[in-house]
């Protein structure tokens, strides 16, 4: 297994413990929940079962096609004799049942992945899950209940922060997380699939380091001619794959496309004011409720921007698959065939890299600042930007990361194929950026004007505007 070393580690100890568990693994869609519980307990499992996904089934006989799913599961893995539950609490006491048949005194696994597509509208799910882990597992010190979700908002509102029969019940809360840079490199020569870094830079602008999407790069044939077959030629092997990560997540799929839609219009995102005016979705407990799930699902993160008197929180859009989806495809009728190997140089792929690799930063700011030697210290991740005129053109700043030391490091993210190289003109821009930060900042702190780039900075005459340098080399760390 590729990475997950806290993960399985955490897993194997509560699995050899002596008390009842109740475990919640949750995280976005495809990242590989099921493949890490499958992989490290594999033959110690005494129960399993996985969800139907709303998209296949009809709401009004769903709660039907759940219970008749579950009770094949529980006839599989050994319940004889006994009549099809008509109820949740039924299903479960059924459960109960088979748990009591298998019961050797040994350790108890019952693994439910995609728990949130059992809570069928009007299906009672909930309470009655509450009575079985309530009763039966908490009298049962060798029972340990896994449940595993990518519908996180769901995981979040009826699991952790429930108030009601299962209010602090929940004993291990694991968030997964998609690989980073270093793992992606792990997982190609794992499946002996030769890639540069550099290419391992722009997979991670495409599939964001989501184990499902890498399972489908060809050793065969380059990134370029990998990234056609999965999205541009004719029946690419991902193709829905947008619309299914919204459909089988959220109650409310079109709404939380309309605020990604949005949030995609502008890389540094949105205020909750701007984003409702924006979609037309009205200022309410709804609109929370859609941005909370698009937070806790990692498709966007929440922030507020550097300087900002009013601490007003903005919504940025940081999903990579999402946004190249959106970039290259949402709405596009028909793209040749062969788009990528034919556009690599081209204006839109390199505009894209630009935005792209900003969030790979965002996504590795640990690894910069290990690089920076500050990974010890407390900071906060931030973005800046000032809003132009007619007679002044606005500046932003990629990633801020403001330090308890007192230390303000401006970063300024580039991707670039070869060395960057600082010019007279690019010079002032960033002099200019940092006498603005200046006025922002209290007396205490100081700033230093921090590179992130692929291959390195040139020296010359003008390159010591900065004071750090962060290549490619030690976003992999």
């Amino acid at each position: 297994m590729i990475g997950r070393i806290k993960e399985v580690k955490e897993l194997n100890r509560l699995y050899d413990g002596n008390r009842t568990e109740l475990v919640v693994i949750y995280g976005r869609r495809r990242v590989g929940k099921t493949y890490l519980v499958n992989e490290t307990l594999k033959d110690r499992i005494t129960f399993r079962h996985t969800g139907l996904s709303p998209i296949e089934i009809q709401n009004a006989g769903a709660l039907k096609a759940q219970l008749e799913h579950f009770y094949l599961s529980l006839q599989m893995q050994g319940l004889k004799g006994e009549k099809r539950p008509k109820s949740w609490l039924e299903a479960f006491v059924l459960l109960e049942k088979l748990l009591v048949l298998k019961d050797n005194g040994q350790r108890q696994v019952v693994f439910i992945d995609e728990l949130p597509w059992l809570d069928t509208q009007r299906s009672g799910f909930v309470t009655a899950f509450e009575a079985f882990y309530n009763g039966w597992c908490s009298a049962h010190s060798n029972v340990m209940v896994i449940v595993c979700g990518s519908a996180n908002s769901w995981i979040q509102n009826k699991l952790l922060n429930n108030y009601g029969g299962l209010y602090n019940r929940v004993t291990y809360t694991m968030k997964l997380s998609p690989f980073t840079l270093k793992e992606c490199e792990n997982y190609f020569l794992s499946q002996n699939i030769e890639l540069s870094r550099y290419d391992i830079v722009q997979s991670y602008m495409v599939f964001g380091g989501i184990p499902y999407y890498l399972g489908y790069i060809r050793a065969d044939l380059s990134l370029a001619q990998n990234i056609d077959e999965l999205f541009f030629n004719e029946k690419p092997m991902l193709e829905g794959e947008y619309n299914r990560l919204f459909n089988s997540v959220f109650s409310n799929p079109e709404k939380i496309k309309k605020i990604i839609e949005f949030l995609f219009t502008r890389n540094r995102g949105y205020t909750r004011k701007e984003i409702s005016e924006g979609t037309g979705i009205p200022s309410g407990s709804d609109l929370t409720d859609y941005l909370e799930s698009i937070v806790a699902s990692d498709f966007a993160i929440k922030y507020t921007s550097f300087g900002d008197s009013k601490r007003e929180e903005c919504y940025r859009l940081v999903d990579p698959f999402c946004i190249f989806y959106l970039h290259f495809l949402n709405g596009k009728k028909k793209i040749g065939i062969n788009f990528w190997q034919n556009n690599l140089n081209s204006n839109i792929v390199t505009s894209w890299c630009g935005i792209a690799f900003e969030n790979v930063c965002f996504n590795h700011v640990k690894q910069i600042k290990n690089a920076l030697s500050i990974g010890g210290i407390e900071s906060n991740q931030t973005v800046w930007t000032k809003t132009g005129s007619k007679d002044d053109a606005g500046a932003q700043i990629d990633l801020i990361i403001e330090r308890a030391d007192n230390v303000v490091n401006l970063c300024e993210v580039k991707f670039y194929s070869d060395v960057f190289t600082v010019d007279k003109k690019y010079e002032m821009i960033i002099r200019d950026r940092s006498t603005l930060i200046k006025g922002l900042i209290s007396k205490k702190q100081s700033l230093r004007n921090t590179l992130i780039t692929t291959f390195g900075l040139k020296k010359n005459m003008y390159s010591g505007i900065f004071t750090n340098v962060v290549t490619l080399e030690e976003l992999f760390d």
